[in-house]
C-alpha cells in the first residue's frame, strides 16, 4: 500500500488556477486520469489526466520526463489505462510524482501549455479495456435492508459475514457517464398475474456503487494474498449498477442476476488513482459484537488498521420536468464508504482465493453502498421499500422507480473540510430513455 509523499502536500498549487479552488474537484493532489479527444474532432481517444477544468495529455507530453515515468508517459498515447496498467505500481508512482511536479511548476508552464484541453471542450470514454466485471454485495446495511422485504424474519442469508458475495456481470454493456440508459426489456410476473409477460421494465433502480480496475493481475491457480491485495487496485471510479428489479424478482432464483443487470452499467470517466487516496484511508468497518471474524484469507494487520476508505457518495435526481423548469436536482441520498462490511483488499483476494486470474483492467463494483441511516441509502429499492411508499419531489412529482426521462447523478468526494485537499471524482450521471418498442 502507498504511502505518503510529496503528491499529497496540501500545501502544493498548481499554475492552473482553476485547480486550486477550494471546492475543485481536481486539484493537483488528484490527478486522476481519463480517455478524451477534443469534441467532434474525429481522432482516437488518448489518455489525460484532469486538473481543475481543463485535460492534461499525458502521451502528448511524455518528452517533457524522463526514465520509468517517460516510459510510462508513453503508454499513455493509448485509447485505454491498460498500457500504462501493464507497467506496475512504481510507474504508476513515477508518473504521478512527474505529472505532480510539473503542473506545479511555473517555470514550465510556457513548454506544456500546448497539451492542454478544456474539460468542456472534450468527449470523454470509458477509460479502461474491461475484459472481465465482477459486482459484490459489501454493504451490509443494503443486503440487510433488501433482505428485509424479502425476508422479516431473516433478512441476512448465513453465510453473508464470512464470504464478500459477488456474481459475474457483463462487462460489453459498460457505458461511460453520460450515455442514454434504455428502459430494458424482460420477463416479470406481479403477484396477481397468473403468467410471466415479456414487457418493458416497470421497476427500474439505480444502485449507487464505487467501482475499481485491477491494475496488476495474478496467474491463473494462484491466489492473492490479502496483504498484498489492495496493491493491486489502480484506481477507483463511481459506478451505477443499474437494475430492472421487475425483471430480476423472476428470475434471480436459482442462479442470480442476468436480464436485470446486463443491458447496462455506468461508469464516471476519471480513474482516481489508489495513491491519491492514500490520505483518506481509515479502519475498516468494525464488526459489532458477535459478528465472525473474517476468515485468516481475509484478514490482515495492514488491512484492519487502513483498509478503509472516507469517501462520501451523493445520490441526486433530476425529473424530465425539473429539468425543463431549470430547478436544479434533488439529493436523493448521502453516505460514507467507510461503512462498507467488506474491504476492497477483501474483495480482491477472495475473488482470487480459488485461483481465478484477475487481468488488467478488470472491473470491480462494490454493490450498492448503504449506510445506517435512512438518508443514506443507495437504491430506490431501499428508498421507497419496493416502491410501496414513493417519494414526493418538490415539485410534486412522485417516484417508486425510475420513469422515462429522469437523470440519475451520482457524485463523490474526500476531503474539502478542517483544511483537507478535497479529492473529486466528477460526476457519473444518465438519463433514462424509452424501452424499444419494435
Amino acid at each position: 500500500m502507498s504511502e505518503l509523499n510529496e503528491t499529497h502536500d496540501s500545501a502544493r498549487k498548481s499554475w492552473i488556477a482553476s485547480a486550486n479552488a477550494p471546492d475543485c474537484d481536481f486539484p493537483i493532489q488528484n490527478l486522476p486520469f481519463g480517455a478524451f479527444r477534443v469534441r467532434h474532432e474525429g481522432s482516437a481517444p488518448r489518455i489525460g489526466v484532469a486538473i481543475g477544468d481543463q485535460i492534461f495529455a499525458v502521451g502528448a507530453a511524455a518528452s517533457s520526463f524522463d526514465g520509468l515515468a517517460q516510459k510510462a508517459a508513453a503508454a499513455c498515447a493509448a485509447p485505454h489505462l491498460n498500457a500504462l496498467m501493464a507497467f506496475g505500481p512504481p510507474a504508476w508512482s513515477a508518473l504521478r510524482l512527474a505529472l505532480s511536479r510539473l503542473l506545479s511548476d511555473p517555470a514550465r508552464q510556457a513548454a506544456v501549455q500546448k497539451y492542454l484541453t478544456p474539460i468542456a471542450d472534450a468527449e470523454l470514454f470509458v477509460p479502461v479495456k474491461i475484459g472481465n466485471f465482477t459486482d459484490f454485495f459489501a454493504s451490509v446495511f443494503h443486503a440487510t435492508n433488501a433482505g428485509k422485504m424479502f425476508r422479516p424474519d431473516n433478512p441476512l442469508m448465513p453465510n453473508y459475514k464470512y464470504v464478500p458475495v459477488a456474481y459475474h456481470s457483463r462487462p460489453s454493456s459498460v457505458c461511460v457517464s453520460g450515455t442514454p440508459v434504455r428502459r430494458p426489456l424482460g420477463q416479470s410476473k406481479g403477484p396477481t398475474e397468473h403468467a410471466p409477460l415479456y414487457r418493458a421494465c416497470r421497476n427500474l433502480d439505480y444502485e449507487l456503487e464505487l467501482g475499481f480496475y485491477i491494475g496488476t493481475p495474478n496467474p491463473l491457480g494462484e491466489p492473492v494474498p490479502i496483504a498484498d491485495a489492495g496493491a493491486r487496485i489502480f484506481g477507483f471510479c463511481l459506478l451505477n449498477d443499474w437494475s430492472a428489479r421487475d425483471i430480476q424478482a423472476w428470475e434471480y432464483q436459482p442462479l442470480g442476476p442476468f436480464l436485470a443487470k446486463n443491458f447496462a452499467t455506468t461508469v464516471s470517466p476519471w480513474v482516481v488513482t489508489a495513491e491519491a487516496l492514500v490520505p483518506y484511508r481509515v479502519p475498516a468497518f468494525a464488526r459489532p459484537a458477535g459478528d465472525p471474524a473474517p476468515l485468516p484469507y481475509l484478514d490482515a494487520p495492514g488491512d484492519r488498521e487502513r483498509g478503509g476508505l472516507d469517501i462520501t457518495l451523493d445520490v441526486f435526481l433530476a425529473t424530465e420536468k425539473m429539468r425543463a423548469a431549470g430547478e436544479k436536482p434533488l439529493r436523493l441520498s448521502t453516505g460514507s464508504f467507510s461503512t462498507i462490511y467488506w474491504t476492497v483488499a477483501q474483495m480482491v483476494a477472495h475473488h482470487a482465493a480459488s485461483g481465478c486470474n484477475l487481468e488488467i483492467g478488470d472491473l470491480i463494483g462494490t454493490g450498492t453502498c448503504s449506510g445506517p441511516q435512512d438518508d443514506s441509502r443507495g437504491c430506490l429499492l431501499e428508498i421507497t421499500a419496493r416502491g410501496t411508499q414513493p417519494i414526493t419531489l418538490p415539485n410534486g412529482e412522485k417516484r417508486g422507480f425510475l420513469e422515462d426521462g429522469d437523470e440519475v447523478m451520482f457524485r463523490a468526494h474526500c476531503g474539502g473540510d478542517g483544511g483537507s485537499v478535497r479529492i473529486g471524482f466528477g460526476e457519473c450521471r444518465a438519463v433514462i430513455a424509452p424501452a424499444r418498442t419494435s
